[in-house]
């Protein structure tokens, strides 16, 4: 299971949902890999779960990225990311 965080620059924001993600992760008991990158990057990479703000998540749309798009509202809102990347899970029959 592979999970890419997409921002801007790959930088700041990504760096930030990683390591959310990696503690969402840890309490669900879900092994996975999961890195960071930018939106320009993401085209060519190969991933289960792809996760981004919503501004973000329309252009790897429109990049027809490969794998599922997991979109957040507010990259600061634990709650709700463990939600969304809990139902994303579900759907590829990791959860």
């Amino acid at each position: 299971m592979n999970i890419t965080v997409v921002c801007g620059h790959g930088l700041g924001t990504s760096l930030i949902m990683e390591m959310s993600i990696k503690s969402i992760l840890q309490e669900l008991g879900v092994e996975a890999s999961v890195g960071h990158t930018d939106l320009g990057s993401a085209k060519g990479i190969k991933s289960d779960i792809f996760v981004a703000t919503k501004d973000i998540a329309e252009q790897l749309a429109e990049q027809q990225v490969h794998g599922k798009v997991v979109v957040l509202e507010n990259m600061l809102d634990k709650s709700a990311m463990k939600l969304r990347l809990s139902a994303a899970l579900q759907d590829l029959g990791r959860l």
